[in-house]
């Protein structure tokens, strides 16, 4: 199973849609399982605080923790693939923080810091493409046709 923890909600139905149609094509392969935390509307310190405690709630020590950061490791679609494939038997868990980013702790806490793209994306898209790439990564271990 991969987990993928979420602050915030989806609010338009067309990423709504994009989500749920990535889940279905997952789950051939994958349990996903998304968590969806609230957003907060301190501070930004505080925001970052809060959002960050109830990221650690929802992670155990068997989970191999995926911090998505702008500061992280990038990887183009072939060497995701293998990323994914050699922690898939850890308790993969992807983390998307709030639009102040990730606390100290939640960064400190995780094994990996991955980047996407040096380019701000609004979290809500940045789900569908954090699923997408994890359905082209499946595609690759499996030798399936999909990827260019």
């Amino acid at each position: 199973m991969i987990k993928i923890i979420c602050v915030g909600k989806i609010k338009e139905k067309y990423f709504q849609e994009a989500i749920k149609e990535y889940e279905k094509r997952l789950k051939k392969y994958i349990n996903i399982n998304i968590v969806e935390l609230p957003d907060y509307n301190f501070d930004t310190a505080k925001t970052i605080l809060e959002e960050g405690k109830s990221i650690l709630s929802k992670i155990t020590s068997k989970d191999y923790v995926v911090a998505l950061d702008i500061n992280g490791k990038k990887f183009d679609s072939l060497n995701f693939s293998k990323f994914v494939d050699i922690n898939l038997p850890n308790n993969l868990t992807f983390i998307i923080g709030g639009s102040y980013g990730l606390s100290k702790e939640v960064l400190k806490r995780a094994n990996s810091l991955i980047s996407f793209s040096d380019l701000t994306f609004p979290h809500q898209l940045f789900r569908v493409i954090l699923l997408e790439q994890i359905y082209r990564a499946f595609k690759i271990i499996k030798n399936e046709s999909y990827h260019k």
